[in-house]
């Protein structure tokens, strides 16, 4: 099983793109915007790892770091707006493990996640896409997918940046480099096939994800 990360965070827009980025690096998140609440779950189910925000309602990040530190070794990134030195020691001090400031690079937290848990020894996240350029073929979960040649290269193109969204143009590049019948009406159309095989082989993974105006991710 992969590993499940507590995000503690009370802006549900960065909670849920935090989250996002999680679920692409393949960890299992749950999000939470209460300090107390956090705390009752990682009594009951401790994760491999919490994100907590400093600056949350009722119970603030540092006082729920401390009263983590009396029952649980559980790793801690402490993330903040506040940027002063003396924030970052007391966080520190508290018993986070590691601290980024506001506004800040989710690639860049996923990077420090994969770092704290493999300094910790906690598993860490395997592929659910695997691509093998050789064979020209796609696994989900070991096993391959039936994939014509642009439906590979779209949903290599995707696989390749967990998170990132790609615009039709981009796929279509993609695509065009890898088959010749790549159209820019047809990506919708490859990409609804993607879909489609995707949920065949493991229902209820929702694998690509539309962003209006944009183009499509990959959040396996």
């Amino acid at each position: 099983m992969n590993p499940r990360i507590m995000i503690v965070e009370d802006e549900p827009e960065l909670a849920e793109l935090v989250a996002d980025y999680a679920r692409a690096a393949g960890y299992m998140p749950l999000v939470l915007g209460d300090g107390a609440e956090a705390l009752q779950a990682i009594r009951q189910q401790p994760p491999a790892l919490v994100v907590l925000d400093l600056m949350l309602p009722g119970l603030d990040g540092l006082s729920v770091c401390r009263a983590l530190r009396a029952f649980s070794e559980v790793p801690v990134v402490m993330v903040t707006a506040r940027v002063e030195e003396i924030d970052r020691l007391l966080g520190l001090e508290a018993g986070a493990d590691d601290y980024l400031c506001k506004p800040f690079s989710p690639r860049e937290l996923m990077a420090r996640i994969k770092a704290i848990l493999r300094r910790s020894g906690a598993s860490l996240p395997a592929r659910a896409l695997q691509i093998d350029d050789a064979a020209r073929a796609i696994r989900l979960h070991g096993a391959p997918l039936d994939l014509t040649p642009s439906e590979f290269a779209i949903l290599a193109a995707l696989a390749r940046r967990p998170g990132q969204v790609l615009s039709r143009a981009q796929l279509l590049d993609a695509a065009r480099a890898d088959s010749l019948d790549a159209t820019d009406r047809a990506i919708d159309s490859h990409i609804k096939n993607l879909r489609r095989k995707i949920e065949a082989a493991a229902p209820g993974l929702e694998a690509i994800r539309s962003i209006y105006g944009l183009g499509y991710r990959c959040d396996i």
